[in-house]
């Protein structure tokens, strides 16, 4: 199963790197907005329900569990950096009455200053971190093995995912770890790997080094492009902050498919990383996923520019 919203299925909305210094009308960003909560329902509604009624679901609980962000968040529209907004009612200088964001007259648009003062340093992390990414050669050849790693040696009821079942026995689970090479580049995922499987990755990625480590092949890494759209905030357009929501789902769902857990009671597909037509297979969708997360890259480097936020 993949995601079925992709960026063509809405409105793109302003490109800060385009249109810095546009006025929008009223009526064409009030437009802008209620096309963007529809997206955003469209997206997270079943979670929601989920959540209410107790249930878990092993692939898409990950964006709201692992990502720090509620809903509301992504609800709430945003132009971008140089796009100001006209205000004619009430109701409009209520919804861009929040932070970051500086109003004069019947104009709002976000405040670069305070924005600047509360989160320069961080930002100025995440584009050097995405632009050193950028300009890294991409590694294919990691196979998903880090949720292999996640597993490896561990008792059933020591392991995540209790409602779903291992695709293998544990025996053989680990034998598939204990066969291969594993690569991990990727702190955060490699954080998450037994005791047992951490002396076999060939690296040792920590947080501290991630600049100097991260690649484009990296899946984690491509998640985590909706993380830091997330977390510059107003200065990243809304319409690049769903295109990185929608790549991180899809790839989410790569990631549970060559995992050792078996989702097909969920609707999902295997994707056998253990077998020679399995590594094809994910490479090949690997490869579509970073091209992917390359150009949202650029993207984020643009919005980012246009706030006057450049790599270190």
């Amino acid at each position: 199963m993949t995601s079925t919203l992709m960026p063509a299925d809405r409105a793109a909305g302003p490109d800060p790197a385009a249109d810095r210094g546009t006025v929008l009308p009223a009526a064409v960003w009030r437009g802008l907005v209620a096309d963007h909560e529809t997206q955003i329902g469209q997206r997270t509604d079943a979670h929601a329900a989920r959540r209410l009624a107790g249930q878990k679901h092993p692939v898409e609980d990950f964006l709201f569990t692992y990502y720090p962000f509620k809903t509301g968040q992504l609800k709430k529209w945003n132009p971008g950096a140089g796009i100001r907004l006209e205000l004619e009612t009430d109701e409009d200088r209520a919804y861009v009455d929040r932070r970051w964001y500086r109003t004069t007259g019947n104009l709002t648009e976000v405040d670069l200053e305070s924005w600047s003062t509360d989160r320069g340093d961080g930002a100025r992390f995440i584009a050097s971190l995405l632009a050193s990414t950028l300009d890294r050669e991409a590694n294919f050849g990691c196979f998903g093995l880090h949720e292999w790693a996640m597993v490896y040696r561990m008792s059933e009821d020591e392991r995540r995912h209790q409602q779903v079942p291992l695709r293998l026995s544990p025996a053989e689970t680990d034998a598939v770890v204990e066969r291969h090479r594993i690569q991990c580049s990727h702190h955060d995922a490699f954080r998450f790997f037994t005791a047992a499987a951490r002396p076999r990755n060939t690296l040792q990625p920590t947080r501290e080094g991630m600049v100097g480590a991260e690649q484009p092949g990296c899946l984690h890494a491509g998640m985590d492009l909706y993380k830091w759209a997330m977390k510059i905030g107003p200065i990243a357009p809304s319409a690049l902050v769903v295109d990185c929501f929608d790549l991180a789902l899809d790839i989410r769902t790569l990631d549970m498919e060559a995992s050792p857990y078996d989702l097909r009671g969920w609707g999902y597909g295997v994707v056998a990383i253990e077998t020679a037509a399995g590594k094809a297979e994910y490479m090949e969708r690997q490869q579509n996923f970073s091209h992917r997360a390359q150009a949202l890259r650029r993207r984020l480097l643009a919005a980012l520019a246009a706030a006057n936020v450049h790599p270190a």
